[in-house]
């Protein structure tokens, strides 16, 4: 009785990386590192494997990749407000910054994206003055993070009732049970 739901999520989150305009495009990261404190922020899907993999780019100096290191556990927010729908994902995150990961990325991004990893200092430094960025010419920071979810929470706010849906991935499957919203 959950697999409508299901199959909604699954087509929603293909629709992220290839509909330039859909509002699964861009969703809130969590991490939460050695530190105990969640750090949340706004991050790019660029693509969504068959069996649900989600992955997005950043640059290997970044806090979410010392998060990933600390603590593999992520969440992941969803939000189409056209449709009322919230999606809540919860994952094993796992960064690759290999060559051929980045052979396989890099020539998908235009060339003003790829300025954003070849800065020379790592994000979050101190800067004192934005217009004197320096960049790198012939090195970059890429790399991807890709996540593996093991639970998902559907939330389709609609009158008279909301509708929650929780899904646990087995071994083998995905299970689902309708939870009070």
């Amino acid at each position: 009785m959950t697999s409508h739901f299901f199959e909604q999520i699954k087509d929603e989150l293909q629709k992220g990386p290839t509909e330039a305009n859909h509002p699964f495009r861009y969703f809130t990261f969590a991490t939460v590192g050695l530190d105990q404190v969640a750090r949340l922020r706004t991050v790019v899907l660029r693509k969504v494997s068959k069996d649900l993999t989600l992955t997005f780019f950043t640059d290997k100096r970044s806090k979410k990749i010392t998060h990933i290191k600390e603590n593999k556990k992520v969440s992941l927010l969803f939000y189409n407000p056209a449709k009322m729908l919230q999606l809540k994902i919860e994952g094993i995150a796992t960064y690759k910054d290999d060559e051929g990961t980045k052979a396989q990325f890099w020539s998908t991004i235009t060339p003003a994206a790829k300025k954003a990893y070849t800065t020379s200092m790592a994000p979050g430094s101190a800067l004192t003055n934005p217009q004197n960025l320096e960049f790198l010419n012939d090195e970059n920071h890429f790399c991807t993070v890709e996540i593996i979810p093991f639970k998902m929470e559907y939330l389709q706010l609609a009158q008279p009732n909301h509708i929650r849906v929780r899904f646990s991935r087995t071994e083998t499957h995905w299970e689902g049970e309708f939870i009070v919203p």
